[in-house]
């Protein structure tokens, strides 16, 4: 079950990448902007807390907060390597970053242990998520600044899965998803004090802005989000009843979703999104996918 669980739920979070995209390129231009709305939604988890959410004790308080903010820091660097790149190599790089760092951690901190299987399969994912994050574009040839952006991003969603995790082995889910998704919505209020936030969000886009992107940005991002949240409560649950590492490891097949999605509209509809892609990037891919799709092959066997 949660196995399926975590391939619909990367799905739709495949859709929210492509989308997170389209707006840092077409309607809300600053990443901390972007990451406001991306997380002030999820303090909406605390309105489930009368419906059987449990207080936290002691320590459990800072395992929240460290998964919702790390959490809120891990979408904040994503959106600064996304605007840096091309979403298509930067979003597996950050899936393999984090991946690798999560399995080092729930070995010293969670005492999680995988079977041989289980552990070449992470190997492999990895390896073919690394492959997808191959980039050569117009502006960009190999490693460039936004894979410094990745690389944080991912440590960040490493520990914000584990803490997750932790909460969830000791909690019920709904107790561990609320308080580890409603801390990261007040990330979110803090960046309240910034001052480009405030201004992002008091300033109304003109009526007749040019782009229906631009006309539309709030409602776009609304829509983005609440799929978002879907897909991370899916997410959330796989890993409250299996492995963080296996799930997180699962991400490559996001990537793969969200690859090919790239790409149809590239082809399709390049007036709406479009990506540069070489033929020696789309051989590189296929093979990037082929090795996804077998090393997932291991977590179910």
């Amino acid at each position: 079950m949660w196995f399926f669980l975590a391939i619909t739920g990367y799905f739709l979070l495949a859709v929210v990448l492509v989308l997170d995209k389209f707006i840092l390129s077409k309607s809300v231009a600053k990443p901390v902007v972007y990451t406001f709305y991306s997380t002030v939604f999820l303090l909406a988890a605390f309105g489930v807390a009368p419906f059987g959410v449990d207080l936290l004790q002691g320590a459990d308080y800072w395992w929240a907060i460290a998964s919702g903010f790390t959490f809120g820091f891990g979408m904040w660097t994503m959106f600064c390597a996304v605007k840096e790149g091309e979403a298509s190599h930067i979003d597996p790089f950050i899936g393999a970053v984090t991946t690798i760092a999560t399995y080092a951690l729930s070995i010293f901190l969670l005492n999680e242990n995988l079977s041989s299987a289980q552990a070449a399969g992470v190997m492999v994912v990895s390896f073919g998520t690394l492959l997808l994050a191959f980039e050569k574009s117009k502006t960009h040839h190999g490693f460039h600044a936004g894979f410094l952006w990745a690389i944080a991003s991912g440590i960040f969603f490493a520990i914000s899965s584990i803490a997750a995790k932790y909460l969830y082995d000791h909690h019920t889910f709904l107790t561990g998803l609320v308080w580890s998704r409603g801390t990261a919505g007040i990330f979110g209020l803090c960046l309240l004090f910034l001052p480009s936030v405030r201004h992002a969000i008091a300033h109304t886009p003109h009526k007749k802005a040019k782009t229906y992107a631009k006309r539309h940005a709030r409602s776009i991002v609304v829509a983005n989000k609440v799929l978002s949240v879907i897909g991370i409560i899916m997410l959330h649950y796989s890993i409250s009843i299996g492995s963080v590492t296996i799930i997180n490891a699962l991400a490559g097949a996001q990537y793969v979703f969200m690859f090919i999605m790239i790409y149809g509209l590239t082809k399709c509809l390049p007036k709406v999104f479009r990506e540069y892609f070489t033929k020696h990037e789309l051989a590189v891919e296929t093979i990037a996918i082929v090795l996804v799709t077998l090393g997932s092959l291991f977590f179910v066997l």
